[in-house]
């Protein structure tokens, strides 16, 4: 897709938020490059343990970077600060994700950039709202904004995402920003500057959690993968072939139907489990039920069955499987990136009908 070709963006920031903004760009048709620091972006050097070192290109910093071109600025230099507003003459957009005080200290306060450049856009992603001089990352933000106290099976330790998802949070908010501002800019002819924090953004993920607490003063806890509203609802149940299924049922019909799918219907007119709240508030009992049932199925037979009476239920697959199926290649792409051959996901995947 080449919706935004035409239009140059400069790409200052590193790690994961905000080149993961400039791959969505790049990929949408728009030219981006990325100018790092001297001793270039850190994630050039997160590679696992075996991995290939032939390369300046780790898999990391191509599941983020790939689609851009590379230059080398000294932002800490007189020569630099000159060159960086040189090529701000004529970009289009521009992405930071500075430590407080580095844009004033490159020369790129937003006061000066707003009078020299009066249609760039420029999207900043921050750390913490709260303390903006904090350094921040994801890790640090799981733990700081209560997604790790979440995680995990309770009386476990607190555990993190495998994925740096407050780093996707961010990237999101400011892709969404950022198409914002060319919508305006296209009625008034003005860029303009949008700054989203991980902080702020993470808070905004937490959804029906933060709900919960606001309204009904429930401070959520490790609860595994069950929902605190709803069950059987993201709790694990055990399969014939040692494998874990896990249900999504929302409503009392798709409830008696999955009963009399694991052959036992008279559970779904059981007074302990009659609705959803009576199954929430019996959800020990509920689920030493269903385990029992279930564990009698073959994965594939449980998941076809529900499949035929349109019962949401999902089979635990490791990211192995998942990603030697069609539907994940679908949305892969292939690029050579300095000798190294990549693969990663797409970052926009909407198709248009």
């Amino acid at each position: 897709m080449d919706v935004l070709r035409g239009l140059r963006v400069v790409e200052l920031a590193s790690v994961l938020a905000g080149p993961e903004v400039g791959r969505f760009l790049a990929e949408l048709g728009a030219t981006v490059v990325k100018y790092e620091a001297p001793s270039g972006d850190v994630t050039r050097g997160w590679r696992l343990q075996n991995e290939d070192r032939s390369s300046s290109i780790s898999a990391y910093f191509a599941a983020i970077n790939a689609g851009k071109s590379y230059e080398t600025i000294n932002l800490k230099t007189e020569e630099g600060k000159a060159a960086i507003h040189e090529i701000l003459e004529n970009t289009d957009i521009l992405l930071t994700n500075f430590k407080e005080g580095d844009d004033e200290q490159f020369g790129l306060s937003s006061r000066e950039l707003k009078s020299q450049f009066p249609r760039l856009i420029w999207g900043k992603i921050g750390g913490f709202a709260s303390e903006p001089s904090r350094p921040a990352f994801d890790v640090v933000l799981q733990a700081e904004t209560g997604w790790m106290s979440m995680t995990g099976q309770p009386d476990s330790l607190p555990t993190k995402m495998p994925v740096a998802l407050i780093d996707v949070l961010a990237a999101h908010q400011l892709k969404e920003a950022i198409l914002l501002a060319l919508y305006e800019r296209e009625k008034t002819g003005k860029g303009s500057h949008w700054l989203v924090t991980l902080e702020e953004a993470s808070l905004s993920g937490l959804a029906n959690q933060a709900t919960n607490y606001w309204m009904n003063d429930v401070v959520a806890q490790q609860m595994g993968t069950a929902h605190p509203n709803i069950a059987p609802y993201g709790d694990l149940l055990p399969t014939y072939d040692k494998k874990w299924a896990v249900p999504a049922i929302g409503s009392h019909a798709q409830f008696q139907s999955f009963c009399s799918i694991l052959g036992i219907p008279d559970l779904a007119s059981d007074l302990r489990f009659r609705s959803n709240i009576d199954r929430v508030s019996h959800r020990s009992s509920l689920i030493k039920e269903l385990s029992a049932a279930s564990s009698k199925l073959h994965s594939e037979v449980l998941s076809q069955k529900c499949h035929d009476l349109r019962v949401p239920l999902g089979i635990v697959k490791d990211l192995g499987k998942v990603l030697s199926e069609p539907t994940a290649n679908s949305i892969a792409v292939e690029e050579e990136m300095d000798g190294r051959a990549t693969k990663r996901v797409k970052s926009f995947v909407a198709r248009k009908l």
